[in-house]
């Protein structure tokens, strides 16, 4: 048996570490939705300027199945702690160095060329955290409780989003000129103390108990994803499709911020607010679901709140058309705050638990990011999808919804593993007594 866990740590490791490098990651997206449209594509008309910034935005979850396949291979072979450090150095010097690019007046196409370039750093870093700090908690935890301690990794992203959110309000507040020539970096800039908390955090790591006994054990894979491939394909490809619920994140707080702020439209700093309260609600609510499905099961709550996501994404988008604010907040916190909550805080054990120790950081990594990767680029779908209008609201609500009943009939064909002891993970399924065998 391998030694004790020390779930709290993990999890309270987990949460930091992911608040930290998602407050990187989520301050583009603010920024993408507010302004790189003025800075890094001024000769564009609005429309199509706020386009290409979205593209940008989608950039980088074309790098995250990179990263998951490198930064799989790694904490599979070598450790979950060694991808956990990684990720957050290699994001922290990406987002700092967004902070210093000259803007196209100066230095011309170069620029959103170099815009580019960091971007898809970003998305190789993203690419292996969410799966690494997952990993750590759900392998720290005890069998009961393994949905609530691993919700703490996305807790984790959600009160990145709220400090990101809330350190863009009083940039966004800045006069038009100040914005545009230096206030916008502020943000990026700031990830230098992020780097700093993060990576002494982290260092302070254990290794998880499973994984050592399988370094002990001798049994470490020499190429993860050979054996990930070959036995476990069908999960991968059933958690890429779960993972496209990501959409509803992506259009709640890109697409809706850029569609709510187009020239004669809503206030942006009131816009969000929204998204920093409904971060705070969903702070709240998502370790709650998640200790829900510890009780219930993994796919009620999963698909639940996947469903619910599906018809409110379209309330949302037109409560913006009526221009209510109180519609606004009341529809928007409870779709990403309350019903969102549901499948991203049972994601990282229901993932987790479809694959064995071995390839479980690969497994988990390339999986979700290839279906993050749709939701990263459903920002510039919608943009296309909505024309610039408001009235273009539908075809969105349409898109989103598709994705999530996608998402919603891949988490029903899964296997229910809440009450799966650690050990028998991702266990084939045996068709006779002698293939039972082998499989142990």
């Amino acid at each position: 048996m391998p030694p004790a866990g020390k779930p709290r740590k993990a999890a309270l490791a987990a949460w930091i570490g992911s608040a930290l490098e998602y407050y990187d990651f989520f301050i583009y997206g603010t920024a993408a939705a507010l302004v790189f449209n003025k800075i890094f594509f001024p000769s564009s008309d609005p429309a199509v300027g706020t386009l290409l910034s979205l593209a940008t935005f989608g950039v980088g979850y074309v790098a995250r199945p990179i990263g998951a396949i490198v930064l799989g291979h790694i904490g599979d072979r070598f450790g979950r702690k060694r991808v956990l450090v990684l990720t957050i150095l290699l994001m922290g010097a990406a987002t700092f160095l967004v902070g210093c690019l000259p803007d196209y007046e100066q230095i011309g196409t170069l620029a959103p060329v170099l815009l580019v370039v960091l971007r898809l750093l970003q998305g190789l870093s993203a690419g292996g955290e969410q799966a690494g700090a997952n990993s750590m908690s759900i392998e720290h935890a005890p069998d009961h409780r393994r949905a609530f301690f691993t919700s703490f990794t996305l807790s984790g992203t959600q009160a990145g989003s709220i400090l990101a959110t809330a350190v863009f309000l009083p940039v966004a507040a800045m006069p038009e000129e100040t914005l545009l020539s230096w206030g916008w970096r502020v943000p990026f800039w700031l990830s230098a103390i992020v780097v700093v908390v993060a990576f002494v955090i982290r260092r302070t790591l254990d290794e998880t108990p499973v994984f050592t006994e399988e370094v002990e054990r001798g049994k470490r894979p020499e190429l993860p994803l050979a054996v990930l491939f070959r036995d476990h394909w069908a999960d991968v490809l059933r958690v890429v499709l779960a993972a496209t619920v990501a959409s509803v994140s992506t259009i709640f707080g890109v697409f809706a911020l850029a569609f709510a702020v187009e020239p004669g439209g809503l206030d942006r700093s009131v816009m969000l607010w929204v998204a920093i309260l409904a971060n705070v609600v969903a702070l709240g609510a998502i370790p709650l679901l998640a200790a829900l499905a510890d009780r219930v099961g993994r796919k009620p709550v999963f698909i639940a709140g996947t469903l619910g996501s599906a018809v409110l994404v379209g309330a949302y988008l037109w409560s913006i058309t009526t221009g209510s604010y109180v519609l606004i907040f009341v529809i928007g916190v409870l779709l990403s705050g309350v019903v969102y909550s549901a499948p991203n805080g049972v994601w990282p054990a229901f993932y987790a638990e479809m694959f064995p120790t071995k390839v479980r950081l690969s497994g988990m990594a390339l999986g979700t990011q290839i279906g993050f990767a749709i939701g990263g680029f459903a920002p510039t779908i919608a943009a296309s999808l909505a024309g610039g209008e408001l009235s273009g609201w539908l075809p969105v609500a349409i898109f989103t919804a598709g994705l999530c009943v996608v998402s919603a009939l891949a988490a029903a064909s899964a296997r229910e593993t809440y009450r799966t002891p650690m050990a028998e993970l991702g266990a084939k399924r045996p068709a006779s007594a002698d293939e039972g065998v082998r499989a142990a």
